[in-house]
């Protein structure tokens, strides 16, 4: 089975910085297309960051210029770096793998999730 564990989120003032991570167990990790999603309390999942196994990466609107998805598969570990955070990136922040791009029911697998607080 594989199994997804972010981890990195926290409380920070807007401007601030924050990296996520997400460690992933089992097999063809490196085969797989990973993504960051993020969804904020009474709005739908949205997806945030996308990488596929070539390290193609996409990014929604908001985020381009302050987020950069990364991929270590050596560490079986994606990540997501966030500058210049704003109060509106506040969310609960969730990795997938096995998708397609931001089409958040395509993914297989799904992490538990990390809360970032971003404070004005």
């Amino acid at each position: 089975a594989v199994q997804l564990v972010e981890s990195g989120g926290g409380s920070v003032p807007a401007g601030g910085s924050l990296r996520l991570s997400c460690v992933v167990s089992g097999h063809r990790h490196a085969s797989y297309c990973m993504a960051w999603f993020r969804q904020a309390p009474g709005k739908a999942r949205e997806g945030v960051a996308a990488i596929d196994r070539d390290e193609y990466t996409a990014y929604t609107d908001p985020v381009k210029g302050r987020f950069t998805i990364s991929r270590d598969n050596a560490k079986h570990t994606m990540y997501l770096q966030m500058n210049s955070l704003k109060p509106e990136d506040t969310a609960m922040y969730y990795c997938a793998a096995g998708g397609r791009g931001f089409l958040s029911g395509t993914y297989n697998f799904w992490g538990q999730w990390t809360q970032v607080t971003v404070s004005s």
